[in-house]
């Protein structure tokens, strides 16, 4: 298991490669010169020249981007000029928002959907099957953000039982009712789309097993029905749900960005698009890259997990 974890992340390091040059070209290529935007008004020639040289802007592209990674490489993402603070203090004090919102959408929509997954292959073409499937396609096809300007609509504006927006009350509150009330309504959206997906998955790998002989055979022998169903189809079946799981972790934490703007969440997804708009592109760059490595480190946790439930992976 040791050589097989370090295979993985030593294959994860051309990817990270790979991302960290994507970004940096994309961000070069943002139409503008970002040291006039940066300076606004006080764009004179002489200031943007200063800047420039100040930001290393003057120098060639690719001796930009060794500087920037070279940097990364030790820790170092630069210093904000907006916020005028080390990028990486800021990526970290605001990702732990995003992943209470993250984390939560995604604990729901895995435990949603394998269950919904699992009843409804349990009573296939039953009542509970057609109505699972009518609400997993409705989940699927409706975009989050719109689910989440819907539900604030409803549920804060019309009914008042959840606040509108925000990780806490502005006045008081602070505690861990007070971030359950504010969590509802995000994790909810974030996690619509997801868990209609994972239910899906889930189904076809349970109806796949539970054609299995030793599942007949089981049942055969008087197992229970329950057993049968969670003891044994569903550890079966969890090999082929896992990968669904990592590839949705990763759908939660880029759909966190939208979420995070419709709820004003405090969170990464929030603070790049104020970055974009303020053309901070060392605190852009950074961001993306952090929440880059964390998707590709959490798909690496995926694919381990699935080779302790299923060891010939490994091979």
């Amino acid at each position: 298991m040791g050589s097989y974890i370090l295979k993985r992340l030593i294959s994860a390091v051309p990817v990270l490669f790979g991302i960290t040059v994507i970004v940096f070209l994309i961000m070069s290529m943002i139409p503008g010169d970002p040291a006039t935007a940066i300076l606004g008004s006080y764009a004179t020639p002489e200031n943007v020249e200063k800047l420039n040289r100040d930001l290393g802007l003057d120098k060639p592209l690719v001796q930009r981007y060794f500087i920037w990674l070279g940097n990364l490489l030790t820790g170092d993402f630069g210093r904000s000029f907006s916020l005028n603070r080390p990028v990486l203090d800021e990526i970290l004090e605001r990702f732990s928002a995003t992943l209470v919102l993250a984390g939560t959408s995604f604990v729901l929509c895995a435990i949603l959907g394998i269950l919904a997954g699992a009843i409804s292959a349990a009573r296939q073409y039953g009542l509970a099957d057609k109505l699972i499937t009518l609400v997993v396609l409705i989940g699927i096809s409706i975009p989050s953000f719109f689910l989440g300007m819907m539900m604030i609509l409803i549920f804060a504006v019309k009914l008042k039982w959840l606040p509108v927006s925000g990780m806490y009350a502005i006045y008081g509150g602070g505690d861990l009712p007070d971030l359950i009330n504010h969590l509802i309504m995000p994790a909810s959206a974030l996690a619509a789309v997801a868990t209609g997906v994972i239910a899906r998955m889930s189904r076809s790998a349970m109806l796949e097993v539970l054609r299995q002989d030793y599942i007949r055979t089981a049942r055969a022998k008087g197992v229970r029905e329950r057993r049968v169903l969670m003891g044994h189809a569903l550890r079966a079946a969890m090999v082929s749900i896992i990968p669904v799981l990592g590839i949705q972790a990763g759908f939660v934490l880029s759909g966190a960005v939208y979420i995070e703007m419709v709820f004003q969440w405090p969170g990464v997804g929030r603070m790049l698009v104020d970055a974009i708009l303020k053309r901070d592109l060392l605190l852009v760059q950074g961001g993306v890259v952090f929440v880059a490595a964390c998707y590709v480190l959490f798909n690496i946790a995926v694919d381990v997990a699935q080779s302790l439930l299923d060891p010939r992976i490994k091979t």
